[in-house]
C-alpha cells in the first residue's frame, strides 16, 4: 500500500457525523518502492504483456449522497475527467465512515468505471479504492478490478497513484496490458 497524507472532512447528516477522504497527497512512490522497469517492444514476444506507466492530470467532482439521519456510513458519487496518457471519464460511488471518538481516523471504499483511451487503446475498466486514515496517517490502494477491461483493454491489470499538489490532481498509473494482436 502506498502511504498518503489526507484531509478528512466531517459531514453532518442529522445526528450522524460522516468522514470523507476528499484530498489525498502521495508521498513519492519512487522513494517508497523500487523503480519499475518498463519493457520495450523488443523485450516482449507476441501475445505477452508489457508493463507501462501512464500519467496525467484529472478533475474530480465529489457529490454527497443523502444517507438520512442515523445512517451508519456516508456516501458520495464520483465524476472524473482524465487527461494525458489516459483520456476519458469515470463515474463511481464511495462509502466512508469516521471515528466518533478519535480525530483523523476514518476509512473509505470506492469503485469507479473508467471509459476512455489508455496510450491509444480504447475501452473500459473498473478501479477499486481502499483508503484508511489512522490518527492522520493515511494509506490508499487503487487497483484495477481483475478481468474488468473491455475492447482493447481486455487483460488490463495495474495500480493507480493519486497526487495532489498546489490544489491540482494528477495520477501515475502503472499497468500491464497484453500486446495488441
Amino acid at each position: 500500500m502506498r502511504r498518503l497524507r489526507g484531509v478528512f472532512v466531517a459531514c453532518v447528516a442529522g445526528a450522524c457525523v460522516l468522514g470523507a477522504l476528499v484530498l489525498v497527497r502521495a508521498v513519492s512512490a519512487r522513494m517508497q518502492q523500487p523503480e519499475t522497469k518498463t519493457q520495450t517492444p523488443a523485450d516482449v514476444k507476441k501475445g505477452q504483456s508489457m508493463s507501462k506507466r501512464a500519467s496525467g492530470a484529472f478533475e474530480v467532482k465529489l457529490t454527497p449522497k443523502d444517507q438520512g439521519a442515523g445512517a451508519p456510513v456516508g456516501g458520495m458519487t464520483i465524476d472524473k475527467e482524465f487527461h494525458g496518457d489516459l483520456t476519458g471519464t469515470s463515474k463511481g460511488q464511495m462509502l466512508m465512515a469516521s471515528s466518533s471518538s478519535v480525530k483523523n481516523s476514518a476509512g473509505y471504499v470506492a469503485i469507479e468505471k473508467v471509459t476512455g483511451t489508455l496510450h491509444g487503446r480504447r475501452g473500459t475498466f473498473y478501479l477499486q479504492h481502499s483508503g484508511t486514515m489512522t490518527r492522520g496517517a493515511g494509506e490508499l490502494t487503487i487497483t484495477v478490478i481483475p478481468d474488468s477491461g473491455t475492447d482493447q483493454l481486455v487483460g488490463l491489470t495495474g495500480r493507480m497513484n493519486i497526487i495532489i499538489a498546489d490544489g491540482k490532481h494528477s495520477y501515475e498509473f502503472d499497468y500491464t496490458l497484453p500486446d495488441a494482436p
